[in-house]
């Protein structure tokens, strides 16, 4: 079982929409068993809040169901148990390894590494263009997805 943390700012936008589009990639994909998917935050402005309407909308419009979900902060235990620590962006690295153990550095990615680019996901609690995010969240997940199964011995789809 591969345990995976996404993780923003607030956990109400990008990581939740992560959470909520991984959780559906390895579902229609027959690898779910493989696979422990949840989000949280780096800070503690959001806790407790359920996703941004603007999240809700656009996993709406993709068929993406959203996965039930409450804003929370990640915990040096949720980091510890985390096999990988998929952050959105360089300002979420910085805050993070404020929150963890450094032994749990390492397992620490920008999502959108797993798509060979290097730059972040806007937030699009700023920027106000969701499609835009979840383009580059379902870019991300669907790499990140690619480079795990290679590892299993299980039938995908890709």
């Amino acid at each position: 079982m591969v345990n995976i943390n996404f993780i923003c700012h607030g956990n109400i936008c990008r990581s939740t929409m992560a959470e909520s589009v991984m959780t559906h990639l390895i579902n229609i994909n027959g690898v779910a068993g493989y696979f422990n998917i949840k989000s949280s935050a780096t800070s503690r402005e959001e806790i407790g809040n359920p996703p941004h309407r603007g999240t809700v909308d656009i996993l709406r419009k993709n068929k993406v169901k959203l996965v039930p979900h409450r804003a929370v902060q990640i915990t040096e235990d949720d980091a510890s148990e985390a096999d990988l620590l998929i952050v959105m962006d360089q300002h979420n690295i910085y805050n993070l390894k404020k929150l963890i153990y450094k032994e749990d550095f390492s397992k620490i990615r920008l999502l959108l590494s797993y798509a060979n680019l290097d730059r972040s996901i806007s937030d699009p609690w700023y920027t106000g263009n969701f499609k835009q995010t979840y383009d580059d969240v379902l870019l991300g997940c669907k790499a990140l997805l690619k480079d795990l199964i290679k590892d299993f011995d299980c039938s995908h789809n890709n």
